[in-house]
C-alpha cells in the first residue's frame, strides 16, 4: 500500500516539529516532585520531548481529529486510574479526592511536556501497592478459621475506593485467606498449611521485588497507554523494548540465542527452546536451566544478572546475528550455590515457525457418502519481515509466500477444498492481506482506505494468477481482526468463498508505525545526547530498535470494496455459530474510544461468482445438523455458564462451601468430558484423571461438513 497522501502529510508534520527546539517546559511543573523526599520516580527530559511531539502528531495527522481539551483530559485521567488500579485494591478514597485537581489539566500539561502530576499519581499508587503487599506478608502467619461463613469480593471494580487503611486491611485480610484456602484445596497434603504459607509468602515477596524494580520508563509507558487509549484503541506508543517486540512479532523472527526466558525468584530461567536456533542446535541449554551471568564476545567481562528485571536481562542476551554471547548457567535441578557452567553461543536469526502458517489435511464424509479431503491452513497472523525484504533477502518471511507454498503442497495431495482458519488472528500487515487475497482471485480491488482528508485510495491485487480456484472457506471468530477482516470481507464480497464462524472483532482502522527519532527535532536530539553523556538521563534501547520508541498512529480507515467499513461491525459470517464471548466485553464495539461504523462508495469490481443460492442451502443444512448435535447443546450450556460467571464478583471463604462448589464443577466437567468422549468412541475418564480443556473441535468438524456440502454443490 502506498499511502502517498499520508507520506506527504508526515513530511510536513516532521518539518514543523523539527522547528520546535525548546526541550524544557516553558513553565514550572504542576507538581514539584522534589518537594517530597519519598518520591521515587520522576520524568526525564526525553519523556517531555516525546510527549510534546506525540501531541503534535495527534493535532496534525491523527484520523480522529480529537481536540486535546478538558474533556479528553478527564478521559485520560479515568483511564490512567483504571489501568493502575482497576480492581480498586490499592488507592484510598482520599488519594482519589486529592488527584481530582489534575483531572482537567492533563492535556495542557502534555502540550508543555509536563508529566509531573501523572508521575505523582503513579508514585502514590506504588506506595499503596507496597503497603498492601507488606501487609499481606505480615498477615500470612495469622490463624484463619476456614469453617467460618464469610465471603471475599474478588472483583471490586464497581465498589467504592477504600475509605480508610482499616477498610483496606479488612479486604486484604480476606484476600490472604482466599489465597491460602485456594492453596489448601489444591494441595495433595491438605494439612500442610505451613508449606502453603511459605508458597504465598514467596509470591508476595516477589511482587514487592518486582514493584521496587519499576523505573521511570515503565511509568512513562503506562502514561502513554492511557493517553493513546483515550484517543482510540489502536494508536499506541511503544518504548524501545516494546517496539522491538512488536516489530519482531510482525516479522515472525528475531536475532538471538533461540530461547524464551522467564523469571523465577529473581533468576532468569529457560522457559522454552525454539527449534532451529543456536540453543537447539548446540544442545548447550535445557528447559529450567538458570542464567546468572552474561558476557559479550569471547573476552567480555561477566555481568551478574540475578535480581535484574527480565527485559534488561533479555536485552543483554539477545543481539545481532553472528555475534558471540557467553552465559553463566546453573543447570536445572542444581542449587544456585553450585558451580556454574560457561556456555558460549553464536547468535543467529530465529524464525518463529510455530507462529507461521501451517497446514493439515482432514477427511469428512458428505451426506452423499463421498469422502471429501479438506486442506486446512491455520494462520495466526499476517506477518512480513519488512527489514529482510527491504534488504533484498530473496527468502524473507511473509504470510503470502508461506501460504502459496502450502497451497502447492495441498494441491499435490489432491484436496477437494481449502479452509483458511483465521480464528484468533488479530491481523498484521495490510500488504499481506491484499497479497493473500490475490492467491484466490484474479486481479481487482481488495480494500479501500480513506485518510484524514477524506481522500480514498483503492488497493488492488494486480496479479491475474490464482493459486487456488476450488471451493474455499474462511473460518473466523470474535478475535479475528484487522487484516483478517479485510481478507474475509474481500472473499465474501467477491463471492469467492464461504465465511464460517462468528462476527469478527471490528477493527477497521489503519496504523502507520513512526520511529520517534524521525519526529524529534535535531536540536532536541543534541540536547538529549548531551544530557545522556553527562549522566543526567539514560537512553536505553536494544540494538536495532527505535532509540526513542515508536508510535503506531491511526491515520486512515478500512472499507470493504462494497463500501461498508469493517470498523465496529466487523464481518458477519455466512454460516454462523453462537458467540462464546459476549460482544459487549470483547471486540471493537466494547471500546469507548472506538471510531464509528460508516460507509463510502462501492469500488468497481467483478464478482468471482454468485453464492447466494448456495449459502441458503448450506445454512439450512448447517442449522439442521446443529439442532441434532449434542456438541451444539454443550456449546450453548458453556456460553450460559460463562455469562453467569461474568456477573460473579465474590466467593465463599468457607472451606466446605468452596470445596463443594469445586467438587460439583469437577463432577460436571467429568460428566461432560465423558459424554463427549463417548460420542467419539473414546474410553471414559475416571475421577482424578486430567480433563482436557474444551477447545470446541466440533466447530472445526462442522466447518468441514459445511465444506463437504459446498463441494457437492460446486460439482453439480
Amino acid at each position: 500500500m502506498k499511502f502517498k497522501l499520508i507520506v506527504e502529510m508526515l513530511k510536513k508534520v516532521f518539518l514543523a516539529l523539527f522547528m520546535v527546539a525548546a526541550m524544557a517546559c516553558s513553565a514550572d511543573p504542576r507538581v514539584n516532585l522534589d518537594d517530597d523526599g519519598s518520591i521515587k520516580l520522576k520524568p526525564d527530559a526525553q519523556h517531555a520531548v516525546i510527549v510534546k511531539d506525540i501531541v503534535g502528531l495527534f493535532e496534525s495527522v491523527h484520523y480522529k481529529k480529537v481536540p486535546l481539551n478538558d474533556s479528553l483530559s478527564s478521559i485520560i485521567f479515568d483511564r490512567y486510574l483504571k489501568d493502575l488500579d482497576e480492581g480498586k485494591n490499592y488507592f484510598l478514597a482520599s488519594d482519589i479526592k486529592q488527584f481530582e485537581q489534575y483531572r482537567k489539566t492533563i492535556c495542557d500539561d502534555f502540550k508543555e511536556g509536563d508529566l509531573s502530576s501523572m508521575f505523582y499519581i503513579f508514585n502514590i499508587y506504588e506506595q499503596r501497592a507496597l503497603e498492601r503487599f507488606k501487609y499481606a506478608v505480615a498477615q500470612i502467619n495469622d490463624p484463619f478459621n476456614f469453617n467460618q461463613s464469610d465471603t471475599f469480593v474478588f472483583d471490586r471494580e464497581k465498589k467504592a475506593w477504600f475509605n480508610s487503611v482499616k477498610e483496606a486491611d479488612e479486604a486484604w485480610k480476606k484476600r490472604i485467606k482466599y489465597d491460602l484456602l485456594n492453596l489448601r484445596l489444591s494441595s495433595t497434603d491438605k494439612s500442610n498449611d505451613e508449606k502453603n504459607r511459605t508458597t504465598l509468602r514467596k509470591r508476595y515477596d516477589n511482587l514487592i521485588s518486582q514493584t521496587k524494580q519499576t523505573n521511570s520508563n515503565d511509568v512513562f509507558q503506562r502514561i502513554m497507554d492511557a493517553f493513546t487509549g483515550a484517543i482510540d484503541p489502536h494508536t499506541n506508543y511503544f518504548n524501545p523494548y516494546f517496539a522491538q517486540d512488536f516489530n519482531e512479532n510482525m516479522a515472525r523472527s528475531f536475532e538471538g540465542i533461540g530461547a524464551r526466558l522467564g523469571l523465577e525468584n529473581e533468576v532468569v530461567k529457560v522457559a522454552e527452546i525454539i527449534p532451529g536456533g543456536p540453543v537447539f542446535k548446540s544442545k548447550a541449554l535445557q528447559v529450567d536451566d538458570r542464567i546468572i551471568g552474561v558476557a559479550q564476545g569471547k573476552d567480555g567481562e561477566f555481568e551478574d544478572i540475578i535480581g535484574w528485571r527480565l527485559d534488561n536481562s533479555v536485552s543483554k542476551i539477545k543481539g545481532p546475528k553472528g555475534t558471540v554471547v557467553r552465559l553463566k548457567v546453573i543447570p536445572a535441578g542444581q542449587e544456585l550455590s553450585a558451580k556454574p557452567k560457561i556456555v558460549s553461543l553464536v547468535r543467529d536469526k530465529i524464525i518463529l515457525e510455530e507462529q507461521s502458517a501451517k497446514k493439515e489435511v482432514k477427511e469428512v464424509t458428505g451426506e452423499d457418502g463421498k469422502v471429501v479431503k479438506v486442506g486446512i491452513i491455520k494462520l495466526p497472523g499476517f506477518y512480513m519481515d519488512a527489514k529482510a525484504a527491504n534488504d533484498g533477502d530473496p527468502n524473507y518471511k511473509s504470510t503470502t509466500r508461506d501460504v502459496r507454498l502450502l497451497l502447492d503442497t495441498l494441491k499435490q495431495q489432491h484436496v477437494d477444498a481449502i479452509v483458511m482458519d483465521l480464528r484468533s488472528n488479530g491481523g498484521g500487515s495490510l500488504t499481506e492481506a491484499i497479497d493473500l487475497t490475490g492467491l484466490f482471485i484474479k486481479e481487482g480491488p481488495v480494500v479501500q482506505v480513506r485518510d484524514m482528508r477524506n481522500q480514498v485510495e483503492v488497493d488492488e491485487d494486480k496479479d491475474p494468477s490464482i493459486s487456488w480456484d476450488g471451493p474455499l472457506g474462511v473460518l473466523i471468530d470474535r478475535f479475528s481482526a484487522s487484516a483478517s477482516e479485510i481478507f474475509a470481507a474481500a472473499i465474501q464480497d467477491y463471492g469467492r468463498g464461504i465465511i464460517i464462524g462468528t462476527q469478527s472483532y471490528g477493527k477497521g482502522t489503519v496504523q502507520s508505525a513512526i520511529d520517534m527519532s524521525r519526529v524529534i527535532s535535531p536540536a532536541n536530539k543534541l540536547l538529549l545526547k548531551a544530557q545522556a553523556q553527562a549522566g543526567k538521563i539514560k537512553i536505553n534501547a536494544p540494538e536495532g530498535s527505535p532509540q526513542f520508541g515508536q508510535i503506531n498512529l491511526t491515520m486512515a480507515k478500512f472499507y470493504r470494496i462494497n463500501g461498508s467499513s469493517t470498523q465496529h461491525k466487523g464481518v458477519s459470517p455466512d454460516i454462523e455459530f453462537p458467540m462464546i464471548y459476549p460482544a459487549n466485553k470483547y471486540g471493537e464495539s466494547s471500546e469507548p474510544s472506538a471510531l464509528p461504523w460508516d460507509q463510502i462508495k462501492t469500488s468497481s469490481f467483478t464478482p468471482f461468482s454468485n453464492l447466494t443460492a448456495d449459502k441458503t442451502v448450506l445454512e439450512a443444512k448447517h442449522e439442521k445438523r446443529m439442532k441434532a448435535s449434542p456438541e451444539y447443546k454443550y456449546l450453548l450450556d458453556d456460553i450460559a455458564y460463562l455469562n453467569k460467571r461474568e456477573n460473579e464478583t465474590s466467593v465463599s471463604l468457607q472451606e466446605s462451601v468452596m470445596k463443594k462448589e469445586r467438587d460439583d464443577l469437577e463432577a460436571k466437567n467429568l460428566e461432560r468430558a465423558n459424554e463427549r468422549r463417548k460420542l467419539k468412541g473414546l474410553p471414559p475418564l475416571k475421577k482424578g484423571d486430567p480433563i482436557p480443556k474444551t477447545n470446541y473441535d466440533f466447530i472445526e468438524d462442522e466447518s468441514l461438513k459445511v465444506m463437504a456440502d459446498f463441494v457437492s454443490l460446486e460439482k453439480r
